[in-house]
């Protein structure tokens, strides 16, 4: 009878063996071939390019194009190109005497004229202590003309504050500190002259107060 009881026992222990077997080989069941990898990806950056919302401008609107600065459309233009019918905008660009021709389906690079709040706001920037920075003034200005050339408003006002010297003596500034002070000054004085509606002796006024310039201001008159 004892001997029976053993060859029971090793039986169990057999089964349980086949049981272990068989959960190791169902374990591996998840393959990761299945698993959102790198297919999926380009689909992420199809939603991150998604076309803006193409914004319709009116004739003598005022619009802002980065490297060039504040224009006004003067004409909505269409052309025909091979067998495309092309609209476009004429904007002219006062203060450099030119007019720039952008088509409404490219014009990602348009922005509109700032707000009265962006005006003030960039006021408040030109009134804070410009930024002191040890870096090589080549990479500074490279610094610097990539800002005006932004289509920022606020970057542009930083530029200003930056690069003022509340002084009339010429010595203290270099020559390329004057250009790229003067380039930035007048694009954002002709931003504010859009906003604000007056004249640019105003604007001036106004840009140099709060720019502690008015010294300056009452030495040129």
């Amino acid at each position: 009878m004892p001997k029976k009881k053993k060859a029971k026992k090793v039986k169990k222990i057999k089964k349980t063996n086949s049981l272990r077997k068989t959960k190791i080989t169902s374990k591996p069941t998840p393959k990761k071939s299945n698993i959102p990898g790198p297919d999926e990806k380009p689909e992420i950056k199809k939603i991150k390019k998604q076309p803006t919302e193409k914004r319709i401008y009116n004739l003598k609107d005022f619009v802002v194009y980065p490297k060039h600065g504040v224009g006004k459309i003067t004409a909505i233009e269409k052309a025909k190109i091979g067998e495309i019918d092309i609209q476009f905008y004429k904007i002219l660009v006062e203060k450099e005497k030119l007019t720039l021709t952008v088509p409404i389906n490219q014009q990602s690079k348009l922005r509109p004229i700032s707000s009265l709040n962006q005006i003030n706001k960039c006021i408040s920037i030109l009134k804070t202590k410009p930024k002191i920075k040890r870096t090589m003034w080549s990479r500074r200005a490279q610094e610097y003309d990539q800002k005006i050339n932004s289509g920022k408003i606020y970057e542009l006002a930083e530029v200003v504050k930056d690069l003022n010297k509340n002084t009339d003596i010429i010595a203290d500034q270099s020559y390329s500190e004057r250009q790229l002070f003067e380039k930035a000054y007048e694009r954002l004085k002709s931003e504010f002259e859009a906003v604000l509606k007056t004249s640019p002796e105003e604007v001036q006024k106004k840009m140099d107060k709060a720019l502690g310039r008015t010294n300056i201001s009452d030495n040129a008159e």
